[in-house]
């Protein structure tokens, strides 16, 4: 029952910072670099992911129980796959704690404040009819 919290939980955080991180980006890089910066994020995220199973699977597959005749994953592989899983979102916490925040639009790309009269609907010019 606890391995299963402690999955929900896992699981949770993953979809939230999976949902996340695409608009963290975009705020942290100028507007052209916007697609780069996104497929970086999805590059890593699957070198990552990849990388993450295949050390998960080695560390069960080493540290199995005997359970009648078959062999099975043993409790401490897993307490250790979980500890590791910890570490590592406590690196990326330190890592994003040193993020750029919000990168403003150059001067030339920066919208006007509408005008009292725009924003009533009654200004503009109006075409004879």
């Amino acid at each position: 029952m606890q391995l299963v919290a402690v999955s929900a939980v896992i699981g949770a955080g993953i979809g939230f910072a999976y949902g996340a991180l695409p608009a963290l980006i975009m705020g942290a890089v100028p507007v052209s670099e916007t697609a780069a910066a996104n497929s970086l994020n999805t590059l890593m995220r699957s070198i990552g992911t990849s990388m993450a199973s295949a050390i998960a699977g080695v560390i069960l597959a080493q540290l199995t129980t005997t359970f009648g005749a078959v062999e099975l994953p043993a409790q401490s592989g897993f307490r250790i796959v979980l500890g590791i899983g910890a570490a590592a979102a406590l690196v990326a916490l330190g890592i994003a704690a040193f993020l750029p925040g919000k990168v403003p639009p150059p001067d030339d790309q920066r919208r006007p404040a509408p005008t009292a009269s725009a924003s009533r609907g009654g200004g503009g010019r109006r075409l004879p009819s």
